[in-house]
């Protein structure tokens, strides 16, 4: 009988049967009566339906009225098929349940409604929808004015290049606030140690110090492998209805112009098509944008399943697992050198399962006869700074108090004095004695107002 339905019209009538039987008490009778009411007559596979309906839910899915229009076009469809002569019913009239929050794993603000998340963010309806990109715009406009991100494309050695996605003023305002009091109160897998409140690159590196060996590995395009799908699901799983999920993912992910696209295209190396293509596709598609403010602790929130299966391969190898952002960390005795070869094929099988892929040109393992490091943390007997790294800075600051800062400013860093700094801040971290050393250079310093 479905079948002679018109497949648009299909989804048509399971919206409208879905949001009669959400309208009003939940049994069975309240339910037919109202679907009656929505509809010219009542077609024979009502009641089979909503008993169906009734089974699978004990409770009205007030918060994912799709997903129950999704249930009863499935429902429909397996029962018998029988001739109706009279053809599919038509909509009279169609009824507008109340949507409601699901459950609330955590104390995120109660958001039922599209129209009560626009008041929470202090925004209009429309400004809502154009922050959203309801209408599609940031992937084929060419005006600036009419983007909600600026694009920029940094090189990297040996790799594609990293597109950072910066929103403007009015879109980051709204995703720090979203960011400070929606997610985080969204706990991350405690194997995430990076954009986490109390962990570090640090703790990330701690946890692996005086092990036999280290197993780093890095996972490809981090940020535009986390696709919106996996962005609304973190949303729906914080109680969110799906229609404010639908917009706060909007808010959170981004398509790149297609101009961005058609530069990674023409890759600078032939061995860089497949990276770049692979970037270029995701980048196509609505994902994490790098550079938002939410999408550390989005990324965080996706990846908490590949954290935990992770965590629990570790375990049963014996092993200590963490993560700092896309740097994966395995480390423990040699018997990890032994298995290397099944452990990286199991967390392969792992990664792609998860949707992530593992970049193998960054991949290392390395005992303690050599320089194991994480996130540029030494950690063979104690976290510690690589000591060239330490003689090069030192030598800066030497260098900048003899002859003047500006001829040491190699990177041309806008604020040089702050970057050395956040340099010695670094090092304050991860031996104290060091950092007093470079501080003692860093005072002698004669900074102009130039520098």
């Amino acid at each position: 009988m479905w079948a002679m339905y018109d497949r648009r019209f299909r989804v048509y009538l399971s919206r409208c049967v879905a949001d009669a039987f959400l309208a009003g008490v939940w049994n069975e009778r309240a339910m037919v009566a109202r679907a009656d009411r929505s509809l010219d007559r009542r077609p024979g596979w009502m009641l089979p339906v909503a008993r169906e309906v009734l089974r699978a839910y004990v409770r009205p899915p007030a918060d994912r009225p799709r997903e129950l229009a999704a249930f009863i076009a499935n429902a429909i469809e397996a029962l018998p098929r029988e001739g109706d002569d009279r053809g599919p019913p038509r909509v009279r009239r169609w009824l507008m349940p109340e949507p409601e929050m699901g459950r609330r794993r955590w104390p995120v603000p109660e958001l039922a409604t599209a129209g009560a998340l626009a008041a929470f963010l202090e925004c209009s309806d429309g400004d809502l929808s154009w922050l959203a990109d309801a209408r599609g715009l940031e992937r084929t406009v060419t005006d600036e004015r009419l983007r909600n991100y600026r694009y920029s494309l940094i090189p990297r050695r040996g790799g594609a290049p990293r597109v950072i996605e910066r929103p403007k003023s009015r879109l980051k305002a709204i995703q720090r606030r979203l960011l400070h009091e929606i997610l985080d109160y969204i706990p991350a897998h405690d194997a995430a140690h990076g954009f986490t409140r109390g962990r570090s690159a640090i703790t990330h590196a701690a946890e692996h110090t005086g092990r036999f060996v280290v197993l780093r590995l890095d996972l490809e395009d981090f940020f535009p492998s986390i696709a919106a799908g996996r962005v609304f699901g973190i949303f729906r799983t914080a109680g969110y209805p799906e229609s404010v999920a639908y917009a706060l993912t909007a808010l959170c992910t981004n398509v790149v112009p297609s101009g961005v696209a058609r530069v990674l295209s023409s890759p600078a190396e032939p061995r860089l098509i497949g990276t770049q293509f692979r970037l270029a596709r995701r980048l196509a598609t609505p994902h994490l944008p790098q550079g938002a403010p939410t999408s550390p602790a989005l990324a965080n929130l996706a990846a908490f399943r590949l954290d935990r299966r992770l965590s629990g391969l570790a375990s049963a190898q014996e092993l200590t697992y963490t993560r700092y952002a896309d740097d994966i960390a395995f480390s423990g005795s040699a018997r990890l050198v032994r298995n290397a070869a099944t452990m990286r094929s199991m967390i392969d099988r792992i990664v792609r399962a998860e949707g992530f892929t593992v970049n193998d040109n960054k991949s290392t393992l390395v005992t303690r006869a050599g320089r194991q490091q994480l996130c540029g943390v030494v950690v063979n007997r104690r976290t510690n700074m690589a000591r060239t790294d330490y003689d090069t800075l030192k030598a800066i600051l030497h260098n900048a108090a003899r002859h003047g800062p500006a001829g040491q400013n190699h990177g041309g860093e806008p604020d040089f004095r702050t970057h050395l700094l956040g340099r010695i801040a670094w090092v304050q971290q991860l031996h104290p004695e060091r950092a007093a050393k470079l501080r003692r250079e860093f005072d002698h310093i004669a900074w102009s107002a130039e520098a």
